[in-house]
């Protein structure tokens, strides 16, 4: 029988939650444990693939295609594990199941309420992945913050859960605010105390808090916590922000919370193997130099939508000795004008995945000023359909080239600046390099629809995404629904595109290169979702390596 452990948030969201799960995840596998992790969502929505990244960040990919909640990441960077589909459920995914069996009259004509069939389903959630993994621990994060209407639902469940499996085979984790208030000169407790009063009101009480805030929490705050909250004094830790997200596991892993958690759950506390983790810190350190990288794109106002990229270029810089500037650049800002003022002191330009045109006319022209200037460049999905239509439009002398995804967009703007009809057939009738994918063509609804999951790419010999990686064939995960178009694959390779990397049966285009170019890249699928601390992407240690060998 697998040991659950849930983690809960206080006082306010975007504490640090899922990092806490996934240093605590870290320990517990580094003493030898066999760790899943699982996020369950409260909000309506079935899953976050048709959210805006505005809303909630970067949208993760699992290997069987799951598009989760952007704390999977986190999970599989620390714990080095892949996740699973069974890894991450909303109240809208519980929903919509519980409605699919009523219509289909699976309740006999019974009443369906939130207690029991909803968090019975929630519970099921839990019994599933604690034995498709085959884990001796499951951590599992509720999502939002203690006292919100809508996750009351799920605390019920892990209530009852609690009750259903022998003493010790559950705890709880609550993550709590202790903030700094100035004018007094001191943090105070005041908050973390009615969040657990509000946690313990719905018959939960914790066996651990994680005071998180950017001031010391001293021995004496935490005895305090202790006293109001009913928790042994040595159960109550201090979460400060560190430096770098991988310095919580030490952090805590220092004050003891491993061992305590696993004596709580009556599992011997074995000797924990913390040297991956140690030398990726000292590596980090030790870096020196800089490089500057442009990740030009949409949602840049929001750096959580770009998160896995942005780590790993963090991971790349670390394996090749340096630190990594990310600058978020607005491929809406980007005109013809000030594209060399805005990338000029760039040692490199990745251009990330996304949808819609807006920015995109930007991209391309990112993606041309890295080609005619030789600085580094890595595309990744549209990034990819980005330096394919740059390259059609500037080198291949297909005017006007772009994808299919934004035509009716074209047309209309095309309409309303010009002779209605006539003026949207001429736009409509630019050369398409990149379309819709013919399995896509009759799909009405949006979410869990595209392209999505790991998929085989075969890798051209000699070329340097198989120089990259060091090995034919590869697995990359996908979200995506539109592919390079294969009528126009001969023209680009008479202009000098090579095609890397393709479909086994070499009908899709995964990789293009540019030979000659001190490293120009692109992938259809999205290498950041597979990167971790200690095991860079290879793309990414490519590309971060080119560019620091540009800055000299």
């Amino acid at each position: 029988m697998a040991k659950h452990i849930f983690v809960t948030g206080g006082v306010v969201s975007s504490l640090g939650k899922g990092i806490t799960a996934a240093s605590l995840g870290h320990l517990l596998k580094a003493r030898g444990y066999k760790v899943t992790m699982q996020k369950m969502d409260p909000y309506l929505n079935v899953d976050p693939g048709t959210m805006s990244p505005f809303q909630h960040g970067e949208v993760f990919v699992t290997e069987d295609g799951h598009e989760g909640d952007l704390d999977l990441g986190h999970y599989e960077r620390f714990i080095d594990e892949n996740l699973s589909r069974e890894s991450n459920f909303t109240q809208g995914s519980i929903y919509q199941a519980l409605i699919a069996r009523e219509r289909r009259g699976d309740f006999l004509g019974g009443t369906v309420q939130v207690i029991p069939h909803v968090t019975e389903a929630i519970k099921e959630r839990l019994r599933r992945i604690a034995g498709q993994s085959g884990a001796d621990i499951v951590i599992s994060e509720i999502g939002g913050t203690i006292g919100d209407i809508e996750s009351l639902p799920f605390i019920e469940a892990a209530r009852q859960f609690k009750t259903e499996l022998p003493p010790g085979d559950v705890l709880f984790a609550h993550v709590s605010l202790v903030p700094y208030i100035a004018a007094a000169h001191e943090v105070k407790t005041k908050p973390t105390q009615h969040s657990v009063k509000e946690l313990r009101s719905l018959g939960v009480q914790p066996d651990f808090i994680v005071c998180r805030s950017d001031h010391e929490v001293s021995d004496a705050v935490r005895a305090k916590i202790a006293m109001f909250c009913d928790v042994p004094a040595d159960n109550v830790l201090a979460c400060v922000d560190a430096p770098s997200i991988y310095e919580v596991p030490l952090s805590l892993h220092d004050q003891g919370l491993d061992e305590k958690v696993l004596a709580r759950l009556g599992l011997p506390a074995r000797e924990a193997d913390l040297a991956p983790l140690r030398g990726f810190l000292a590596a980090s350190a030790a870096c020196e130099g800089e490089v500057d990288i442009a990740v030009v794109g949409k949602y840049v106002s929001l750096p959580d939508a770009y998160l896995s990229v942005i780590e790993a270029l963090g991971h790349a810089g670390v394996a090749c000795g340096r630190h990594v500037n990310v600058h978020l650049v607005d491929g809406e800002e980007i005109d013809e004008g000030n594209v060399a003022e805005v990338l000029g002191g760039m040692d490199g330009v990745l251009v990330p995945g996304g949808f819609g045109r807006r920015a995109f006319e930007g991209k391309i022209l990112a993606a041309g000023w890295a080609r005619a200037h030789e600085v580094p460049y890595l595309g990744i999905c549209l990034g990819l359909q980005a330096a394919v239509c740059e390259f059609a439009r500037n080198v291949a002398g297909l005017r006007g080239a772009t994808s299919a995804e934004f035509v009716e967009e074209i047309a209309a703007s095309a309409t309303e600046a010009s002779e209605g009809h006539l003026a949207a057939a001429a736009a409509s009738a630019v050369p398409l390099v990149v379309d819709l994918m013919p399995e896509q063509a009759d799909v009405e609804d949006k979410g869990g629809t595209m392209r999505l999951g790991a998929y085989p790419c075969r890798l051209v010999p000699g070329s340097r995404a198989e120089a990259a990686y060091g090995e034919p064939v590869v697995y990359e995960r996908h979200r995506h629904r539109f592919e390079v178009n294969n009528a126009y694959r001969d023209r680009l390779a008479e202009a000098g595109l090579v095609v890397s990397g393709t479909s086994p049966d070499g009908r899709l285009v995964e990789m293009v290169e540019l030979p000659g170019h001190p490293w120009f890249v692109a992938t259809q699928a999205h290498p950041e979702f597979k990167s971790r601390p200690t095991r860079p992407h290879p793309l990414f240690r490519g590309f971060v390596a080119a560019a620091a060998a540009r800055r000299g």
